[in-house]
């Protein structure tokens, strides 16, 4: 209800306001981020910015709102959800992320620099949004597998969550490792590659 007035706006007037917001939040982090940047950007008055949202803050979680969005309904047009192989369907799920990658390169710029953010008006609610986003999706993810390939007397379910708790902590260190090298985005097929290797890891770890 909230952004009903936005809504009503023509569909290429939302996209140049939501780019420019992403552009500005992407170069500069929330807190230097400038609503005079973002309006003289997309080409809009200020007063027309703050007409459809409350604040930077409220616009910056409907940037983040709308890029998650966006991007997990197409991912989940495309994961194989019928692959019963939890390692296989790990690594079609990496091949997933790397097309939509490719496929919204400002989407993901904004995402990886929305989960770097250390803002302090920002940071706890995103944290919630993203503590959600992550218990929502991790059943679906892993729905209906075919468990009988793990080893007699494994705890799967805590196996499952080690591999994901390993690939979160992974995602944050080529974060990292970019942002330390001042890099416009990590190197996605080395990270594949290596991701592929942890992969063939667990695998032989957990599986009979």
């Amino acid at each position: 209800m909230m952004f009903l007035k936005f809504h009503s706006l023509d569909e290429n007037k939302q996209q140049r306001i939501l780019n420019a917001a992403i552009k500005v939040y992407v170069q500069k982090g929330y807190d230097l981020a400038s609503t005079n940047e973002i309006v003289k950007e997309a080409g809009i008055s200020k007063g027309l910015l703050f007409h459809y949202f409350q604040n930077k803050k409220t616009l910056y979680l409907y940037v983040f709102d709308y890029c998650m969005g966006l991007v997990v309904t197409d991912f989940y047009e495309k994961v194989d959800m019928q692959e019963p192989d939890f390692f296989e369907r790990m690594r079609h799920i990496n091949l997933v992320k790397m097309e939509l990658l490719n496929r919204y390169p400002d989407l993901f710029r904004f995402l990886e620099s929305a989960y770097l953010e250390m803002s302090s008006e920002i940071r706890p609610e995103f944290q919630e949004r993203l503590k959600k986003f992550s218990e929502s999706n991790t059943d679906q993810l892993f729905a209906h597998l075919d468990t009988s390939k793990f080893k007699n007397g494994l705890d799967i379910q805590k196996a499952i969550k080690s591999v994901l708790w390993t690939f979160e902590g992974f995602s944050a260190e080529v974060l990292g490792r970019a942002k330390a090298m001042q890099l416009d985005q990590p190197d996605y097929e080395a990270a594949y590659k290596e991701a592929d290797a942890y992969i063939e890891m667990f695998k032989r770890c957990f599986y009979k």
